[in-house]
């Protein structure tokens, strides 16, 4: 048996109603995208862990989530293991005509990098148009089917960058960065006034942020990952290194700390 066919055995062994896994038999399309979340997070932390082989197994992880909706879906009627692949297959094809189609790069505008990503984005939202006009009553928008539960942050990005296909941008980083000051003083504004204000204005700071990580080619959610690990590794070295001592993590003043923390960064 190929290893998909088998994956996809076991999957409808897990489900069967009579001999199956109680709890695979109880799960929905619903229940499980908490998983599915999980899972793509723990194989982006094994890629930035460099760690091949746990990248491997959370592959598969992940893999078993996309078996366990294809079959969800064939139980209920609505979708199998190969319409999926077969969905994917055909979107890949059609966003690639330079490649799969009758065409050489220069017939689809394409000299470098740069222009395949406008290419690219130039058929997705082709695809996004079409699709809300069978779907909704409503107008277009160049903002339509950004899914609204990924990561807040990748959410902003993801605006900012649709926004900017359409020439609503800062022209450079100078305008960010007034922008970012701009946000910094309104947050000193309202701190100890309104609190629902400064929530507020803490979100717009947040997003001026990821504009600017944007603007200099920096992926935020990524780069706040590494400020969390490296935040991680410090703060357990300074719990470490004041624990052997009289004034242990707690108990020791701010000074004690902050001199820990100065080693820690300097170590590592």
């Amino acid at each position: 048996m190929e290893p998909i066919h088998r994956l996809q055995h076991i999957m409808q062994r897990l489900r069967d109603p009579e001999t199956g896994c109680p709890w695979d038999r109880e799960q929905t399309f619903q229940s499980i995208v908490p998983h599915t979340l999980e899972e793509a997070y723990e194989v982006a932390d094994a890629i930035e862990q460099g760690d091949m082989g746990e990248v491997r197994d959370e592959l598969g992880d992940l893999l078993f989530q996309v078996v366990f909706y294809a079959q969800l879906g064939q139980e209920q009627g609505l979708f199998d293991f190969d319409a999926i692949t077969t969905a994917i297959a055909d979107k890949l094809e059609r966003r690639h005509p330079h490649v799969f189609a009758e065409m050489t790069l220069a017939d689809a505008g394409i000299t470098d990098v740069e222009a395949q990503t406008r290419h690219w984005e130039l058929l997705k939202a082709e695809e996004r148009a079409s699709k809300a006009s069978a779907t909704t009553a409503t107008a277009p928008s160049v903002l339509d089917g950004i899914t609204r539960r990924l990561p807040a942050l990748n959410v902003a990005h993801k605006l900012q960058k649709r926004a900017a296909q359409v020439g609503f941008d800062w022209p450079d980083e100078q305008g960010v960065l007034a922008k970012l000051d701009e946000e910094i003083a309104e947050v000193k504004q309202e701190w100890g006034r309104d609190q629902a204000a400064l929530q507020e204005e803490i979100g717009d700071l947040l997003f001026t942020c990821v504009n600017l990580a944007r603007h200099a080619g920096v992926d935020s959610e990524t780069a706040l990952r590494q400020a969390n690990q490296k935040f991680e590794q410090r703060f357990r070295d300074v719990e470490s290194s004041l624990a052997g001592t009289e004034t242990p993590l707690g108990k020791a003043d701010i000074a004690a700390m902050e001199s820990a923390w100065c080693n820690a960064k300097q170590k590592l």
